[in-house]
């Protein structure tokens, strides 16, 4: 063994160590058996709720029982009356307007640019941040109060052939 300056690492290379063996971290399931389960398609945020179909998909909410405010997802507290619950789960609109839209001309890794992103009123109470698509993302296509409704779409799959799904809203 050598002995000086990097030798640190060379005389470590063999040594067992547990975050080499990601199975021993992982409660002892071996990674064979982890990758033998059938992929399954998965929401990509909490509030959206698949159903055997795309178009069976739904976005979902709490209600304030003490009072009546909703919110889209899940909540602990709320946030007008700060209490502590008890929430209603809630079935929210896949209708609704758009409150405010903006133009993003930088691409991110799953969106291509030009796309436009926008906050949208749903009907019945409650607001999303989402991207409208379906239409050319030019300033004289989008109207402040324009009718959209949501659909669901695969956008992206991990290692283990997860597929991950997104609600986008598209003119009505």
């Amino acid at each position: 063994m050598r002995i000086g300056p990097g030798a640190g690492l060379a005389a470590h290379a063999g040594r067992w160590r547990p975050w080499n063996h990601p199975h021993v971290l992982e409660g002892g399931i071996r990674l064979a058996e982890k990758a033998a389960t059938a992929p399954e398609t998965r929401p990509l945020v909490p509030h959206l709720t698949l159903g055997e179909t795309r178009e069976q998909d739904y976005l979902n909410g709490s209600r304030c029982k003490n009072c009546n405010t909703l919110y889209v997802g899940p909540r602990l507290f709320c946030g007008k009356c700060s209490a502590q619950g008890p929430f209603e789960s809630v079935r929210l609109a896949s209708e609704g307007e758009v409150h405010v839209w903006t133009i993003i001309h930088q691409a991110t890794p799953y969106v291509q640019a030009p796309y436009i992103a926008a906050i949208i009123d749903l009907k019945g109470g409650g607001s999303v941040n989402t991207n409208i698509v379906g239409i050319d993302p030019l300033p004289e296509n989008l109207k402040f109060g324009m009718k959209v409704k949501m659909f669901t779409e695969k956008v992206s799959e991990d290692r283990e052939g997860n597929s991950y799904v997104a609600y986008r809203f598209k003119p009505a």
